[in-house]
């Protein structure tokens, strides 16, 4: 089964910091189809994307973006982004990077 996995797994509030996965793609990993799983990782890694980050400026995706009504990081906890000018989408790595918001 190809993955995205670098053994590197460490879950930072709802994605993982080795392979930028939500925990939802994670425990539901085994149950994709072949096309869903490389759909997941092209979009972990930039190959199909919907935009520039604005904070790293490399490819990153939103599937809000893509015309879905709901995008893979609405599960994450939510991170502080008040110090981003930009409106744009971050990418997985620099979103998994962001301080959690305080309440």
């Amino acid at each position: 089964m190809k993955t995205p996995c670098v053994a590197k797994c460490k879950n930072h509030e709802g994605i993982c910091s080795g392979c930028f996965r939500t925990m939802t793609e994670i425990t539901g990993w085994r149950l994709m189809n072949d096309e869903k799983q490389t759909k997941t990782i092209d979009e972990i890694k930039g190959k199909h994307s919907t935009h520039t980050c604005s904070s790293c400026g490399k490819p990153a995706y939103c599937d809000i973006s893509a015309g879905k009504s709901s995008c893979w990081c609405f599960e994450l906890a939510k991170r502080d982004t008040s110090g981003i000018e930009s409106p744009d989408c971050l990418c997985r790595e620099c979103l998994s990077k962001l301080p959690l918001r305080e309440i």
